[in-house]
C-alpha cells in the first residue's frame, strides 16, 4: 500500500516573522498527523529569506512536541556541511526525545550558493566528493561501531533510519549500493526522475536496513474546492520560482491572480518545466493526476509538498491532498 507523506520547508510569507513561521509549521504538522499523513519532513537551506528551516534539527525538536504519532524527519540534511558526529548527536537527541519516530534524508548538494557554503564549511575542498565517506561514517556512529575511534553520545544505537535523497542519477546509484531507501526531488527538478528510479531498482544491494528497493517521490499539490481559488494559490510557488531563478529570491508573496498567463515565454516554460510534477486544482483533478504519477513511477510513498501563502488554504490543500490520497489507495489494484 503506498503511503503518503508532507514535505514543509517552513515559508516565511511576507509580512511575517521567523516566529510565526515556525508556529504555522507546528499547526501544520498536527494537522498532517490528524490527517493520516505517514511523516513529516523539514530541509535544510541556507541564507533565504523565504525559509525558516536552516537549523533543521531544531525545528524537529519543534514539531516532535508538537504532534505525538507522525514520523517526523529532515528531508534532508546536506551532509557535506556537517561532521557527521555532530548530525549523529543532533538525530540522536531527537530519537532519545521522540522514540521511534525519526527519519535522516542525507543530500549532498549545500542547500545554498557557494558565499554561504563557504561561511558553513570554512574549508570546502572534498565537500560532496566525500559524501558516500560521510554516509558510512555517519552509519558506523549510528551503529556505535568502535573502528571509528569516538562513540556518539547521544547517537550511538539511535534507531534514525537513513535515507539517500537526490536529483540525478549520483543519489541512485549510492541508494542503491548502500542499500538505503531513495527520495527524488521531483517537486522542483523532475528530469532524471524515471532513469533514477529504474537505475536505483535495477542495482539495490540488500543491507542490514531494507532488504528491498523503497521508492519515495516528491510532488506538488495546489488544491482548493474550486479549480480557480486552485490555480490562484498555486501563483505563490510560481513566483517563488521566478524570483529565485531571476536572483531576486525573498520571502513567500501572496497570491496573484492571472499570474502564470502574465508571464513571458520563457517564464512560463521554465515553470512548466521545474513543476511539471504537480497537481493545480480540484480533488478530482489531484485524484486523477496522482494516480497518473504513481502509475508512471510505482513509488512506494509520495511526499506532498507546496508553498501556499494563506495558511487555512494550505491546510485546506494538504486535506484535500490526503483525501485523493486515500481514493487512490481504495482503487490501488488497478493502478
Amino acid at each position: 500500500m503506498t503511503r503518503f507523506s508532507l514535505l514543509d520547508l517552513v515559508p516565511v510569507r511576507e509580512g511575517d516573522d521567523i516566529s510565526t513561521a515556525f508556529a504555522n509549521a507546528a499547526d501544520l504538522a498536527a494537522h498532517a498527523e490528524a490527517l493520516g499523513y505517514h511523516r513529516y519532513w523539514v530541509a535544510e537551506h541556507h541564507g533565504m529569506a523565504g525559509i525558516a528551516s536552516a537549523a533543521t534539527a531544531v525545528v524537529l525538536a519543534h514539531i516532535g512536541h508538537a504532534t505525538s504519532t507522525i514520523r517526523i524527519g529532515a528531508g534532508g540534511i546536506m551532509l557535506p556541511n556537517h561532521a557527521p558526529l555532530v548530525i549523529a548527536e543532533q538525530f540522536g537527541t531527537l530519537d532519545a526525545l521522540f522514540p521511534g519516530r525519526v527519519d535522516l534524508g542525507l543530500g549532498r548538494a549545500p542547500g545554498s550558493d557557494q558565499r554561504v557554503a563557504q561561511a558553513i564549511r570554512r574549508n570546502l575542498s572534498g565537500g560532496a566528493d566525500q559524501f558516500p565517506r560521510d554516509v558510512m561514517e555517519l552509519q558506523a556512529y549510528f551503529a556505535g561501531d568502535d573502528r571509528v575511534g569516538i562513540k556518539a553520545t547521544p547517537g550511538a544505537g539511535a534507531d534514525v533510519p537513513l535515507w539517500i535523497l537526490g536529483s540525478s542519477l549520483y543519489g541512485a546509484q549510492l541508494a542503491a549500493a548502500l542499500g538505503l531507501p531513495y527520495a527524488f526531488a521531483s517537486h522542483f527538478a523532475p528530469a532524471a526522475l524515471d532513469e533514477a528510479i529504474a537505475i536505483y531498482r535495477r542495482d539495490f544491494r540488500p543491507s542490514a536496513q531494507l532488504q528491498d528497493p523503497y521508492v519515495m517521490a516528491a510532488y506538488n499539490v495546489f488544491a482548493a474546492d474550486d479549480a480557480d481559488e486552485a490555480k490562484l494559490i498555486a501563483s505563490s510557488m510560481q513566483q517563488a520560482f521566478v524570483r529565485l531563478r531571476t536572483g531576486q529570491p525573498g520571502k513567500l508573496q501572496p497570491p496573484v491572480a492571472g499570474y502564470y498567463e502574465s508571464l513571458p515565454g520563457q517564464a512560463q516554460a521554465m515553470l512548466s518545466d521545474v513543476l511539471s510534477v504537480s497537481s493545480i486544482g480540484t480533488q478530482v483533478d489531484v485524484e486523477r493526476d496522482m494516480a497518473a504519477f504513481l502509475r508512471r513511477t510505482q513509488a512506494d510513498e509520495i511526499i506532498v509538498t507546496g508553498q501556499i501563502f494563506d495558511p487555512v488554504a494550505r491546510k485546506r490543500s494538504f486535506a484535500i491532498a490526503m483525501a485523493a490520497a486515500q481514493a487512490i489507495t481504495m482503487a490501488e489494484p488497478a493502478l
